[in-house]
């Protein structure tokens, strides 16, 4: 017996509607599938970028071993190692690596020091020396701005009105001060006053080093062009134009030791003081990687720092899966 005809109809429309939802599942499947492998090839290929990028960690590790290696006593630019890009090919990708000297700069976490009944206080030479940059640089407010970078980071809650967690709970999205050292130079853009145009201007010239030491600088590898770190290490006492002249005498393979440097004419009219004195060095301190990979299609990138306590000893003090912005 025939089944009427409007209900093979609906038999039809009811495989037809099968049909569909079946087909809707496999795209579905065969989706997830292929995003999968994606996200899996993907992963794949991160993690190799990473194993490249901590291989060129160990190779900078060896260089700057070799460059300690020698000259004890001293850090030069000789060999033109200083900001040299290194280009390594590797199957389907390249890594680029980069070692500068990481102590021709200046230290933003000289503004506070340990001790006096806090974890951080404020250490007024290095504000001052913080000020001194600020205006070398013809930045706006220097002295308010100085003092708002080390309230940020001393660990008490007093200070001037609205340099302390009580100027900032205030704002349209409230926060507190960090009441410790920079991990990082971009986080100055969280201090009240530093705004985008000052930071431009000032990032050339600073880091965060993990220290508070007043800035620990190589004068045999300060590039000319950050002559300002000396003038702000001197507290203005020696100008910029007298700052780059000085740098401009610098023997190929810098000075030999402190009293060569020192002995410049420039410092007959402006001594430096004791604590200037011992900030100021022949030889470097930390070092600098940017690495780059490039691998399978994929980017990775890495910063590295390492500090030498020692003539002959390299560790790594900091590692970021990022660019030092």
């Amino acid at each position: 017996m025939k089944a009427p005809a409007h209900e093979r109809g609906v038999a039809l429309l009811t495989v037809l509607l099968l049909v569909a939802v079946m087909s809707a599942i496999a795209v579905g499947v065969l989706d997830d599938i292929r995003f999968g492998i994606r996200r899996t090839l993907n992963a794949a290929t991160g993690t190799q970028g990473q194993y490249f990028a901590l291989g060129a960690e160990q190779l900078a590790r060896a260089r700057i071993g070799r460059l300690l290696e020698r000259d004890t006593t001293r850090t030069s630019l000789e060999g033109g190692w200083n900001g040299q890009p290194i280009v390594f090919p590797i199957e389907n990708g390249e890594i680029r690596a980069k070692v500068t000297d990481a102590t021709g700069c200046f230290n933003l976490n000289s503004l506070v020091t340990v001790g006096g009944g806090e974890p951080f206080v404020r250490r007024e030479a290095g504000v001052r020396q913080f000020t001194a940059l600020l205006t070398a640089l013809n930045i706006a407010g220097a002295p308010a701005l100085a003092d708002a970078l080390a309230e940020w980071m001393d660990s008490n809650n007093v200070g001037a009105p609205g340099t302390e967690d009580d100027g900032y709970l205030k704002g349209e999205a409230p926060y507190r001060t960090a009441s410790v050292p920079l991990a990082e130079v971009s986080e100055l853009r969280a201090v009240r006053g530093f705004s985008a145009g000052v930071y431009a201007t000032l990032r050339p010239y600073v880091c965060a080093l993990p220290t508070t030491d007043l800035s620990p600088v190589n004068i045999n590898t300060l590039p000319p062009e950050r002559a300002v770190v000396l003038t702000a290490l001197t507290e203005g006492g020696i100008g910029v134009n007298s700052a780059r002249g000085i740098l401009a005498s610098r023997p190929a393979a810098g000075w030999r030791d402190l009293a060569a440097f020192w002995s410049q004419p420039a410092f007959a009219q402006t001594p430096a003081d004791a604590a200037v004195r011992s900030q100021v060095d022949v030889r470097s301190r930390y070092f600098a990687l940017d690495a780059e990979v490039s691998f399978a299609g994929g980017e990775t990138v890495m910063s590295s720092l390492f500090e030498t306590p020692s003539p002959g000893g390299v560790r790594l003090v900091a590692r970021r899966w990022t660019r030092d912005e």
